[in-house]
Formats: C-alpha cells, structure tokens, sequence
C-alpha cells in the first residue's frame, strides 16, 4: 500500500526510495492510496483551524473565518494541491529523456507524490492558525521536502548522482515558478468574489 512508504521516507529515504522503485505501482493506487488521503491532511487541519481556532494579529480580536467560506477555500486548497503534484509530475516526465533517463514507465508523478509527503504531514499544523509557528514549521516541511527530492531523484530515475542533481534541480525551480503562479491565480480568484469571509470573536 502506497502509505506504507510514508514511515520509510521519514526514517531511511534512501532504502525507501529503492522499495518505490521496485514496486511499479500504478497511478490510479498511488492516488487512491497516498496523494488523495495525505492532501486531505492540511486541507482539513485548515478548515478546523479557520473556524475553531482562529488567529489573532496583535493584542486584537480573535478572527475565524465561516464555515462555508473556510469549506470553499479549503476545497480550493485542495484541488491545487492536487493539480500541483499532477503538472509537476508531467514535467518529470516530459524532461527525463533530457537528463538521460532510461525508463519505460513514466515514474515523474510518483517522485512528485513522496516528494510532498512531508508538507501534507505536517499541514496538520494548520489547525493551530498561529503565522510563527506555521511559517516555521512550513519551512522545515519544505527542506525535507527539497531534501527528497534531491535524493530520490538519482535513485528513482536510475541515473547518476551528479545528473539527478542538475534534474532535481530543474525540478524545484518549476515548484518555485508554479507556487508564483498559484499565488497570482488567487488573486484573481479572490478579485472575482471567492476570498474569505471572516467572523469576529
């Protein structure tokens, strides 16, 4: 089962990498059994977090946002997440013959999906909506995250360890351009009237 990966990526990324590798599973069982039930993990520790909890700027009122609001922009959270792994799956792909990869079976989404794995753990830290702590907690997701990437990459795609990197790298700047993009596509969105609505107290 594709969860089962998840300890492993966590505790000895190198070996669990190698058992990815070996395992050739299909798409389909990979979302239905890691990217589908994993991204459902900070989208749902947002919604709680937005209408339970709150935050607060200051010494000011506590903000919480209404249930349908919070709904709507965690679905919209969710589906970008979603997408996300999907588009830079295709990259992965699509970019392989480039660095040389010699793999009949298309393996770029599965790097995407265990590359993230980290960032959809720990958004379970959006349920206490404190921007500090998110913030700190979102960075050490995103390095182990990078972290995976650089050294699943050589291992899952069968390449040399100096390729993998200049790969790994192209990778990431995608990520970085496509997060850009993400935030300029919400800006858009909440001009067209689906942003947030709050209630004080």
């Amino acid at each position: 089962m594709s969860l089962g990966h998840t300890v492993g990526l966590l505790t000895h990324p190198d070996k669990e990498w190698e058992a990815i590798r070996k395992d050739s599973e299909s798409l389909r069982k990979l979302y239905f059994g890691h990217i589908l039930v994993l991204a459902l993990i900070p989208a749902a520790a947002g919604f709680y977090g937005t209408t339970q909890v709150g935050w607060q700027i200051g010494d000011g009122q506590i903000i919480r946002l209404t249930s349908g609001s919070a709904l709507q922009l965690s679905a919209l959270f969710y589906a970008a997440m979603l997408a996300g792994i999907y588009i830079i799956g295709r990259f992965i792909d699509f970019f392989a013959a480039t660095y040389e990869v010699r793999d009949d079976n298309p393996k770029g989404i599965i790097l995407a999906a265990y590359t993230a794995t980290p960032v959809f753990l720990l958004g379970v830290i959006a349920a206490y909506p404190n921007v500090w702590v998110n913030m700190a907690v979102g960075l050490v997701a995103v390095a182990y995250s990078v972290y995976l990437l650089y050294e699943g990459m050589p291992i899952l795609m069968k390449i040399p360890e100096g390729r993998g990197f200049m790969f790994a790298s192209s990778v990431l700047t995608v990520g970085l351009v496509m997060f850009v993009g993400l935030l300029a596509i919400s800006v858009v969105i909440w001009s067209m009237g689906v942003g947030p609505v709050y209630v004080n107290g």
